[in-house]
């Protein structure tokens, strides 16, 4: 069974050991490192929820990995949860900056299996047993002194350090900040733009400028191309000499003819006004 080349501790950890005759050691409670050098050595199991007694394993005694298992061969180291508490280690330290600003907590680590040298360290703002919690990168060489339980360096902020993981408020800072830059360059770039343009001269002159042809255009002696013309100075008018002429009298109507008298159909005189109509 084939091995990564680089592992974290926390997926070596989360793990139920296994050794080589079939029966299950217990699940890993710790890692057993050497902070000098930044290497990790092993790491220590509990075979019992109830007992004090530990296993210790090696690291060059890793086999494989399973979903749910790591599997090992040979025998393990018996020790007590008393011995393992002294074991220096840097997981779970607090990670100080400068002026002793506190940074946040190491979390993980990235450890190469071959040599098991520790790549660099995870650190968390918050709790790391938080799920969905953010990581930084740590490397070792921006560790500037350790004690038991404190990492110390040169570090203003975790912004100043590459994120690993980004949890979703992580993710919306983030875009936040980059939409906010964007948004400031624009801005600057419409500045810029509107200034230009308050420089430059009038749009008449400036596009007479850039269109020269428009002169002949403007000839007085013809009609521009677009229907538009120049004014010209104002003459006599041409209707004033008009001669007038004698159209004489309008012609007269003619006198309306008179109306043929109506007869009664059932007497055979002229109609009155006090007939009835409807009769």
């Amino acid at each position: 069974m084939s091995l990564p080349e680089q592992l974290l501790l926390s997926d070596l950890l989360r793990r139920q050991v296994r050794c080589d005759q079939g029966l299950e050691r217990g699940a890993g409670v710790l890692a057993w490192m050497h902070p000098p050098v930044h290497r990790l050595l092993g790491w220590a199991s509990r075979p019992s929820a109830f007992a004090q007694r530990r296993l210790v394993w090696r690291l060059d005694q890793l086999r494989g990995l399973g979903e749910q298992e790591v599997f090992v061969k040979g025998e393990p180291a018996e020790t007590d949860a008393t011995t393992l508490e002294r074991l220096p280690t840097l997981i779970d330290a607090a990670l100080t900056g400068t002026d002793d600003i506190p940074l946040g907590v190491v979390a993980d680590a990235a450890v190469e299996l071959r040599s098991g040298r520790i790549l660099h360290y995870l650190v968390a703002r918050s709790d790391p047993r938080l799920p969905g919690s953010s990581r930084w990168r740590l490397s070792p060489e921006r560790i500037v002194d350790q004690q038991p339980g404190r990492v110390f360096t040169a570090l203003k902020g975790l912004d100043d350090l590459p994120v690993a993981r980004s949890s979703v408020r992580q993710q919306f800072l983030r875009r936040s900040r980059r939409w906010r830059e964007q948004v400031q360059q624009v801005g600057g770039r419409v500045e810029e733009r509107l200034e230009g343009w308050l420089e430059e001269p009038p749009w008449p002159e400036a596009f007479q400028d850039e269109a020269p042809w428009l002169e002949r255009d403007r000839d007085p002696d013809r009609e521009d191309r677009r229907g538009r013309y120049e004014p010209q100075e104002e003459g006599p008018d041409p209707l004033e000499d008009w001669p007038e002429e004698d159209i004489g009298e309008p012609p007269q109507e003619p006198p309306p003819e008179p109306q043929a008298p109506r007869r009664d159909r059932y007497r055979g005189r002229e109609p009155h006004d006090q007939d009835d109509p409807w009769i």
